[in-house]
């Protein structure tokens, strides 16, 4: 079979899918008519309203416990200095809040503590201050030390107890955040 005798027997297929365009072109041009700027930037509103209340549902509505504590360490001529900063990041309050600060040398002798109490604190809030700053003088710089940080607290759902060690003393400064396990509720 040639291509001429191929052309002419397709002829029928081509007016069936011709008339098949057609249609879809008739149909396409109706719906442009349809589609304005005005909806199309209302249909956009409304998109990023409902993100948007999806996301503050899942910060503020959703129960779930996050916290954080942040500490920052430095060391000079004259001792260490150790700051800390109680980051609670989740949707409901925390309450029973113990939090204590241990600087030991390299043979676990203990060289300064704090230890703070806190009744509660609330959702996104933080809790920072005098209270947990710990302050060691005259320890030799350049050397070994851990930094032990452990936190209780109740939330919603019952009790967390945490622990975190850090190796210092090999920099002038350094920084740390060590996070408890998120629960959702």
């Amino acid at each position: 079979m040639g291509l001429l005798e191929r052309l002419k027997s397709d002829n029928g297929n081509q007016s069936l899918e011709s008339d098949k365009a057609h249609d879809i072109l008739e149909k396409l041009e109706s719906t442009k008519e349809l589609l304005s700027p005005r909806r199309v930037i209302f249909a956009s509103a409304t998109v990023l309203s409902l993100f948007l209340v999806s996301i503050f549902t899942v910060i503020w509505v959703v129960p779930y416990d996050r916290v954080s504590v942040d500490v920052v360490y430095r060391q000079g001529t004259s001792g260490h200095i150790v700051l800390a900063q109680l980051d609670n990041q989740g949707s409901r309050e925390i309450s029973d809040i113990t939090i204590s600060i241990r600087f030991t040398d390299s043979n676990s002798i203990e060289l300064g503590r704090t230890d703070h109490f806190i009744d509660s604190l609330s959702a996104h809030s933080f809790y920072a201050g005098d209270d947990l700053e710990l302050i060691v003088g005259g320890a030799s710089v350049w050397d070994s030390y851990q930094i032990e940080i452990s936190l209780e607290y109740s939330y919603y759902n019952g009790r967390v107890d945490e622990r975190w060690t850090h190796q210092v003393g090999e920099w002038t400064m350094e920084l740390f955040t060590d996070r408890a396990p998120i629960a959702i509720f």
